[in-house]
């Protein structure tokens, strides 16, 4: 399948980047940082799995829906996590991280 062919999948994927990196870096702003510990975890994760998915579908890889599955995985448990916490940062992050899961899921 060439780029173009995934490009939904990517435009998901870096929009679960964005909402990611943006809650990951307004978590650690937070006045209980503790308590954002695991979100603030999880961010990382799923951004950094989104991205290589993003990349690796640019190059039309051939591991595409083992990367699709683990990747829904992890966006579903970041989607989780965000959904606990009342911040709207973490509110906007899980309804990306569970968009993405889904395309990913349809991909996989």
């Amino acid at each position: 399948m060439s780029h173009q062919q995934h490009q939904q999948l990517i435009d998901a994927l870096q929009n679960c980047i964005v909402a990611c990196n943006h809650c990951y870096d307004a978590c650690l702003k937070e006045e209980d940082i503790k308590m954002m510990a695991e979100c603030i975890r999880l961010d990382r994760e799923c951004a950094e799995i989104c991205s290589y998915l993003a990349q690796a579908l640019c190059r039309d890889t051939p591991f595409a829906k083992e990367l699709a599955s683990v990747c829904a995985n992890i966006c579903e448990a970041c989607g989780d996590e965000c959904k606990k916490h009342s911040h709207a940062h973490c509110q906007k992050c899980a309804d990306a991280c569970f968009q993405c899961a889904e395309a990913c899921k349809k991909s996989a």
